[in-house]
């Protein structure tokens, strides 16, 4: 019988452990590609943001219906839209009434988004900040 040669077992998991730090260290040098869809992802939390405003005005929700000239209301109004985008995201709303948020910059990308509501159309900008 001929003496065949075995490669050690340990060696086959060193060889494979390098393997795995190597895919590992490369996944971190190359990072996550930036998606080319940003914009059609600020059209989405537009989009969210507008029909979420949409639904509550049908409901009665008197922070989003109560948007007079008072401090009070707009604080609330704006946080209750703080809490539905993510954070650091900036928005515009346009309602029935009144507008509420930001001014864009400009040369930014913006999510824009317009739905109707049992009162008017709210329109929704979302850029990020």
């Amino acid at each position: 019988m001929a003496d065949r040669g075995q490669l050690s077992l340990p060696l086959i998991e060193a060889a494979l452990g390098v393997l795995v730090i190597l895919a590992i260290a490369g996944g971190f040098a190359l990072g996550v590609p930036h998606p080319n869809g940003s914009e059609r992802q600020l059209d989405v939390y537009a989009s969210d943001v507008a029909t979420v405003l949409a639904a509550e005005a049908a409901a009665g929700n008197a922070t989003v219906t109560v948007l007079g000239d008072g401090e009070a209301e707009r604080r609330a109004f704006r946080a209750h839209l703080d809490a539905v985008l993510p954070a650091n995201y900036m928005y515009r709303a346009t309602t029935p009434w009144g507008t509420i948020g930001y001014p864009r910059p400009p040369g930014v990308a913006v999510g824009r988004a317009t739905v109707p509501s049992v009162v008017g159309p709210i329109t929704v900008e979302v850029w990020d900040a």
